[in-house]
């Protein structure tokens, strides 16, 4: 039997919450497999944030969810500007699916969304960070799988 999926742009009053709950699942899982507690999370502070990234237009969620409703995953977007990508482009700093349904297609659903709605906005182009490697061979697989090339170097943050 093939998984139902429906995906919609999530608003600030029906998803906030529930996307918030993944976005700690997310993080959890990342320093679960590196060991190290690379980030802070409240989720009432993180619901709040999205909250405020939907209606200000910052932050762009799509929703996947089962023919039950239940969210089982999403994609973040915000817009990017650099001399370098040409103009415009879309950055995904998050993108999640609950285990139970990955292998499932839900995460190229949602890539497809995300170049969609990159296209409607003008957008040249999408990037994406992988988690930490090696520990995540497998995401990487899947964003070359879906399109994304490896142009090199890595994620650098400094905390003001």
């Amino acid at each position: 039997m093939t998984l139902e999926i429906t995906i919609n742009r999530a608003t600030a009053e029906d998803s906030s919450h529930e996307v918030a709950v993944m976005v700690g699942e997310l993080l959890s899982e990342i320093m679960n497999v590196i060991g190290v507690q690379a980030f802070n999370f409240d989720l009432v502070e993180t619901t709040d944030r999205l909250t405020n990234f939907l209606s200000q237009e910052k932050y762009f969620v799509f929703v996947a969810r089962n023919d039950d409703g239940d969210a089982v995953g999403f994609v973040a977007l915000y817009e990017s500007y650099a001399l370098y990508a040409e103009g415009s482009f879309g950055t995904i700093p998050e993108l999640y699916v609950r285990p139970e349904y990955r292998s499932e297609q839900v995460g190229s659903q949602l890539i497809s969304c995300a170049r969609s709605f990159g296209t409607s906005r003008g957008w040249k182009r999408l990037e994406v960070t992988t988690p930490p490697l090696p520990h995540f061979d497998k995401t990487l697989v899947f964003y070359e799988r879906e399109g994304f090339a490896v142009t090199g170097g890595r994620k650098l943050k400094m905390t003001l």
